[in-house]
This record gives C-alpha cells, structure tokens and sequence, in this order.
C-alpha cells in the first residue's frame, strides 16, 4: 500500500503493435489488444483495471493513430479515465515510448513513478502482479530502473530471458540483473529451466521518469532530444494528444532492453508468478484457456464430434468438425484459418503473403469501426456494394460529398436525420433517401438508441477514398 509520502505510480500503457500471429482476429486496424481474446473485455481494458486501485493513479495510453478512437471508446464503456491518450505517428519500438511518457510525467512532476507495460499481456493472478509492483516500489524509490521476470514453468523458446543475480538486501524480492539474454533454442531453454536462476522477460518495467530520462540520456542523446520535440510540439485533438510527426519519425527506433536495461548499471528484477502469458499466438491461447473434457477450447458456433486437443472458435459463421486433433480453427466473417496446433504461430507467413498480393485481409475486418459507430460490407462486385451502417446514440457523420458514387439509404431501425444538400430530412423504420453523386450530405443519429441503415452504393469505383469532408466533429476534415 503506498504511504502518505508515497505518491503513486502512473501507468503507462503500451497500445501499439498489430499483432499478426492472431490472425485473422487480430488485424493492422484491428489489432489482438484490442479484442477480447480470453474474457468479456478487451486486452487493454484488462490491462488498464488491473492497474487501476490503490496506488495507481489513471493511465497515460500511447497507441497508433489510426486505433484513437477504438481505444477511446472502449476506456469510455469500461469506466475507465485515462490522464491522455497520446497518438505516435509512427511506431518506434518502446524506448522512445516510454521517453514521451516521462517527459510528460516529469513536465508536472520531477518525482513521478511510472510503471510502463504492455497492452496486450495476459495476467490471471493481478494481485501478485500489483503487489509485485508495491515490492519494487522501494527500489525505483532508490533510483533503480526494475524489471519484472516470470517464474518460468516449462522451456520457453518464444521469450527472452533474464538471468537474476543475488537478491539485493534491503528491497524484499529484488535482484541483480546479470544479463539479459535472447530468445533461445530448445536444448538452451531447457537448460535455462533446470538452472533455475533464469526469468521470461515479462518486457514490463517500474522505475522513476526522471531516472529513466537520465539513462536514457546517457545511452542515447538524440533519441531524447527527437521525443521531446515530439512532445513540446504535440497539439491537442479533441481528446487525443498527436504527437509531432516529423520530429518522430525522423528519429531511430529502439526497444528499452537494448537501449536502456542492458546497459544501465542499477538494473534489478523482481521475480514473480502471476500467471503470465503475452498471448502471441492461437496455441499459446489454447494453453492458457479453460478447456473440456477433451482438451478442447470451442467458442462461438462449433459443433465437434470426436475432436481433441483443439481450438476452434468462430465470430459468425457455423464450424463443424469431425475426427480432428490438435487443430486450430478461426473462422471469421471473411476468412478460415485452419492450421495445426505446433504450427500456429507461421500465420505470420500468410499475413506476409497477403501482403505481397495486394490483398485487405491482414488489414481489415468486413466490420470496420469508426468514432460514429461501424460499418460492414455485406455483398460487393464491380459497381456496386451493399453495406450495414451502425450510428451510436448521438453519433454523427461528417458533412461529406462522392464524387463517383451515389448512395441509397434504408432505415431498418431507429431514427435517422439526414442532410441532403439544402434538405434536412428524418427518417423513421422503413422509410429511404437517395445521395446522388456530388451532392453534400450527413447522417445523424440524435436519439438515445443505436441507429441502423443498409446502404447500397452505386458508381464507377467505390473505394473508401472517393471522399471529401467539409465539416467532422471528430476533427478529421
């Protein structure tokens, strides 16, 4: 419990990355941490309760522009008030992450403990991980930069590891940190397991702001220099802060191991059980899920006769199996993925593929959301396209015109107020109205329920970029 004289610690979360061994879930607009992998709530809402009681003050989220308003909403829906939601214009790894962060923190005050963790982590015992956090307290008190380290419980090729020292006396359950070391081979990380003195590095880290800007600093000046640019020409949209992007992405990248623990001097580690996983694929889902009878995890519409060992889940469409063992199965609105269970994480490979194709489905879902609710393609071809469109309670398009396409609107429920050039028309149930191409027009939902419309786009290209925006309340004119 933190102390009167104790102020507390500021999370900072780490939204950022795509996430492409959970494909076809998880996707560059769409990533895993925004999805509810393994609960009802998504991973960074998850993220956020978990540090979000005694000792903890809201949190500061850094995430990819493009996820600024998927971000946003859920913290809205989860009760969750973040300090700021800073937008990165480009990914740059976690050191300079964490830089923009402390120089925030440090801007209000010098003395600001930060506690800098990932968005996409599971942790089923969050009250070891919090009281983890109150135990290296004392030690980032001191000026040491912490790190935690997982109790690994089986040979683990897919982390890095951490090889602890001795404990350090004075500071509970902290250790020396001898060395950091790479992701391994199996015949290495056996070796690591049976030794006893080595960690997975959890990547989640504890220390003052200032400390960390001041070794950071040492190491590498110029990062520093570009992140505080970025920060002191940051400007505020709505309720997002954009960072300066020419003065990010000018700068070289670098993680905090390379650029900061493995050289700093005053590196500790806490080691710690909490039931960690960092969830990077469809088998490593599998282990850590709750399974039947035979060793399966099956969500959403399956039906599986004689399978074992399996998991198979789907968003929308039926999966029926017979005779499989040790399958994976993900089926969503525009994809299946069918894959052996020791193979899961080559996934990467056909989000690579799709990649040199040409194609959107390592991109984007059919359902993609936007700050006023979503949208889905529900049948395309050459000329035309027919979509569903979902307006929140008093979510409200931009004032917009095409210049390839004319549009159809049919209200199938809730209420709708349409602007059509000079017109201003309400729709109810049943009830439709034609945008011809050129013309301005807005949609808007003004009531307390959601308000659903099928739209069919007609024209010679249909592409999401035949658009002109003249007025936005989400800023994006």
């Amino acid at each position: 419990m933190v102390t009167k004289n104790m102020p507390p610690i500021v999370p900072v979360i780490l939204s950022g990355g795509s996430g492409t061994r959970l494909w076809p879930m998880s996707r560059t607009l769409y990533p895993k941490q925004l999805q509810a992998l393994y609960s009802d709530s998504s991973m960074l809402v998850e993220t956020a309760r978990r540090v979000s009681g005694d000792g903890f003050t809201d949190p500061i989220i850094i995430c990819n522009g493009e996820h600024r308003f998927i971000v946003a909403e859920q913290l809205l829906e989860a009760g969750i008030q973040p300090q700021a939601i800073v937008l990165e214009p480009v990914g740059r790894n976690t050191a300079p992450a964490a830089a923009v962060a402390a120089l925030m923190l440090t801007n209000k005050d010098p003395d600001a403990m930060m506690l800098l963790k990932p968005a996409d982590h599971m942790i089923t015992k969050p009250n070891v991980f919090v009281e983890a956090c109150l135990q290296a307290r004392k030690a980032a008190d001191d000026g040491a930069l912490v790190t935690f380290g997982i109790i690994p419980h089986k040979p683990e090729t897919g982390f890095g590891y951490i090889h602890k020292g001795p404990a350090l006396a004075g500071f509970n359950s902290c250790h020396r940190v001898e060395k950091f070391v790479e992701k391994p081979d199996v015949k290495t990380a056996e070796g690591y397991v049976a030794d006893g003195g080595y960690l997975w590095n959890s990547g989640m880290f504890l220390f003052r702001a200032q400390d960390y800007l001041d070794e950071l600093s040492k190491q590498c000046p110029e990062m520093v220099e570009a992140c505080r640019r970025a920060v002191h020409l940051a400007r505020q949209d709505m309720d997002f802060l954009r960072l300066d992007e020419q003065a990010f992405q000018d700068m070289k990248g670098n993680s905090i191991d390379y650029a900061v623990m493995e050289k700093a001097q005053n590196v500790l580690v806490v080691p710690v059980d909490m039931g960690w996983d960092d969830v990077g694929s469809w088998s490593s889902l599998w282990a850590v899920g709750d399974k039947d009878t035979m060793g399966n995890i099956l969500l959403g519409d399956v039906i599986a006769h004689d399978v074992a060992g399996s998991y198979m889940r789907s968003s929308g469409q039926l999966i029926a199996a017979i005779g499989m063992k040790d399958i994976v199965v993900v089926a969503t609105d525009d994809v299946i993925l069918v894959a052996p269970m020791d193979r899961a994480q080559e996934v990467k490979e056909i989000v690579k593929s799709l990649d040199d194709l040409g194609r959107t489905e390592q991109t984007l879902h059919k359902r993609v959301y936007r700050p006023w609710g979503w949208y889905q393609s529900m049948h395309a071809d050459t000329h035309y396209q027919v979509k569903q469109l979902t307006i929140h309670a008093g979510g409200v398009l931009s004032l917009q015109s095409h210049q390839h396409r004319s549009e159809h609107w049919v209200v199938v429920s809730g209420e709708a107020e349409v602007t059509c050039g000079d017109e201003l028309i309400t729709l109810a149930v049943n009830q439709s109205t034609y945008i011809p191409a050129g013309m301005k027009h807005r949609l808007e939902n003004k009531t307390k329920e959601p308000l659903c419309i099928i739209e069919v786009q007609t024209g010679s290209y249909l592409g999401e970029d035949d658009i002109e925006r003249f007025e936005d309340v989400y800023g994006r004119t």
